[in-house]
């Protein structure tokens, strides 16, 4: 390691003069501080008036072409790739499990989105992990479109022999796999979690790279964990050793989210400027979002010199969760050009509402209303001025267009959806939702539409969205709610009759009683279906205002003989949970769905993978 350590101000792309070197990252260092002035841009490159958003663009530029993949370099210096992490970080959100099939559909739904790298999951822990891996690399994996695109897949392991082949075994039948091998570099991880020495860590990291390419793989990345608190020689070092080792991208997590903007920034830039060899591979970002910060430090990463971001559909992810895509790609496609040097992605936006809603959708992770780009609310205006406003001209309250994220100005045409609606209004408002549906979910839909639709006046696009999660969003079938009858009050135990229908057709009915309609019918449930299951959580909402809303019910539940797998960063074995989801009318019904759901997806689940917990054997993070 050389001894001076330099920081230069150069490697954002707006420089200054006024913005000094510093020897090491302090906590009062503002990279961007407020008594300074920033450089002002060339007329030529900074018109007075910016075109926000495309939509709201009469002739807005031209978009630019995906640079040829090559791991270790991109063509366009101002290209940054997406690597999306929703089913590997994603999934560890407490009640997110997925299925293989939702996986492999929501990995399609990436492809479409046009990211570059779709880290499919954590091969090593556990079977059905690494099946869903392999599948999603040879369907997805090998799907090259018309322009030649193909994603990257990529498998996370920890920095050990087993957890590397075993993801090489599940990405190889990728067009172009990826192994991501992590190991912690701070001084709190070295000395509680690992228990081993810098120099452990650094020959470990080393030998570790080297492994991953001597099984065949010409892409390898590699990340220190929690580099946002680790001793910065060190980090240097190590990421110099991987560089040499064969390491191909070197991805920066702020781990624990408790970087700055100003602070990750800097982070990036002292890396870009300090690391031996640097230049032969790219820099990444993963930005956790403990301080709600997780999306500005990712853009503040790409200004310093970062070409790769980690991101989540919706931000899921462990805690608080991670940079949203669908954040970091707005913010680069609207204010790249003219305030971010150019810096722009290869995202197909206008699939970005479906991505959400079916990621949404299969976890069971609901969307706050107020998120930015894919809330309810996000282009909503109910304040009269903002209204005025609107209808003299979007632009005045609007830098996104909806139909840049792929929706569509709802009731523009003055169609209100009732009883007497046909399918083809039907299908044109699911479009301008968002939905892409085939025709045989289409039909399902509308008969569902019209039994809503006897019930209530004007059927909304909330009482829409929720019949479309409970049609299309589901698992597959392997027990159907039939028929289902309840008795409750004050003068009696509540009891209930319930038929479900099997795979095969056949009719089963059991009676119960319990504490109250949903609890008796719970348990009716399953006499027929004989599964112990704990119900780790219950809620109900109403989708729209009034007595005559759809209700729609979301349940958590886990087997007693649960399946295990290894939770990627802690190593540690945690119960496999599955959730359902049911919409309709009346709440008892949809609470049922909504357990019968969750019921299919585990029995799917445990047909595909039977149980073996004794036979897991238990890996070692530090091994």
């Amino acid at each position: 390691m050389a001894s001076a350590i330099i920081t230069s101000s150069k490697l954002y792309p707006f420089p200054s003069s006024s913005l000094k070197p510093s020897l090491f990252l302090r906590s009062t260092f503002l990279p961007f501080p407020s008594s300074i002035t920033l450089p002002s841009f060339p007329s030529k490159s900074c018109p007075k008036s910016l075109p926000i958003s495309s939509s709201l663009n009469p002739n807005p530029p031209s978009s630019q072409r995906r640079p040829p993949y090559i791991p270790n370099h991109i063509p366009d210096p101002n290209y940054v790739r997406v690597f999306d992490t929703t089913l590997r970080d994603g999934e560890q959100s407490p009640g997110a499990t997925l299925t293989s099939k939702e996986k492999l559909d929501i990995a399609r739904q990436l492809a479409k989105l046009g990211v570059d790298i779709i880290e499919a999951g954590f091969p090593a822990a556990s079977k059905d992990d690494f099946e869903a891996v392999k599948t999603i690399a040879k369907e997805v994996g090998n799907a090259v479109d018309g322009n030649g695109y193909v994603p990257v897949i990529c498998g996370l392991s920890r920095c050990n022999e087993k957890d590397i082949k075993t993801a090489w075994e599940a990405v190889k039948y990728a067009k172009r796999p990826r192994i991501h091998t992590f190991i912690a570099t701070s001084a709190i991880h070295l000395e509680y979690k690992l228990r081993k020495s810098k120099e452990e860590v650094l020959d470990i990291a080393r030998n570790m790279v080297r492994f991953a390419r001597s099984l065949g793989c010409n892409d390898v990345e590699f990340s220190p964990e929690d580099a946002g608190r680790s001793d910065r020689e060190f980090l240097y070092e190590i990421l110099g050793e991987v560089i040499k080792a064969g390491a191909t991208t070197l991805n920066i997590p702020d781990t624990v989210g408790i970087t700055m903007p100003s602070e990750f920034g800097q982070l990036i830039a002292d890396i870009k400027a300090n690391t031996p060899g640097i230049e032969n591979v790219i820099i990444s970002t993963h930005c956790q979002n403990d301080l709600g910060l997780s999306t500005a430090n990712t853009i503040a990463g790409a200004c310093a010199g970062a070409r790769q971001v980690e991101v989540t559909i919706n931000g899921i992810g462990e805690r608080a969760g991670n940079a949203s895509m669908e954040e970091v790609v707005m913010a680069l496609k609207c204010r790249g050009e003219h305030v971010l040097g150019g810096l722009h992605t290869g995202i197909n936006t206008r699939h970005i509402v479906m991505a959400s809603k079916m990621v949404e959708e299969n976890t069971g992770l609901h969307v706050q209303p107020h998120k930015a780009i894919v809330g309810a609310n996000a282009f909503a205006h109910e304040s009269g001025i903002h209204q005025d406003g609107m209808l003299k001209h979007k632009g005045t309250y609007e830098i996104i267009s909806p139909e840049d994220i792929g929706l569509e100005r709802s009731n523009e045409a003055g169609i209100v959806l009732g009883k007497l609606s046909g399918r083809h209004a039907l299908s044109d408002r699911l479009k301008e939702l968002g939905y892409e549906l085939d025709d045989v979910q289409l039909g399902n839909i509308f008969w569902r539409f019209k039994e809503v639709a006897e019930q209530k006046k004007r059927v909304t696009d909330a009482d829409l969205v929720a019949l479309v999660s409970d049609e299309v969003f589901q698992p597959d079938v392997v027990w159907k709610l039939l028929d289902l009858q309840v008795t409750c009050g004050t003068l009696g135990l509540s009891t209930a009759t319930v038929k479900l229908i099997d795979a095969d057709g056949r009719e089963h009915v059991a009676c119960s009683v319990g504490t109250g309609p949903v609890d008796s019918a719970y348990k009716a449930v399953d006499l027929i279906i004989k599964e112990s299951v704990s119900l780790l959580e219950y809620s109900m909402n109403a989708v729209t205002e009034g007595i005559d809303a759809i209700a729609t019910t979301r349940v958590l539940i886990r087997v007693e003989k649960s399946h295990l797998s290894t939770h990627a960063l802690t190593g540690e074995l945690v119960h496999r949970t599955f959730s359902g989801t049911g919409a309709g009318m009346d709440i008892v019904v949809s609470s049922v769905k909504a357990y019968v759901s969750a019921l299919n997806k585990m029995l799917g689940f445990k047909e595909q993978y039977p149980a073996k917990a004794s036979s897991i054997e238990r890996t070692p993070a530090s091994s």
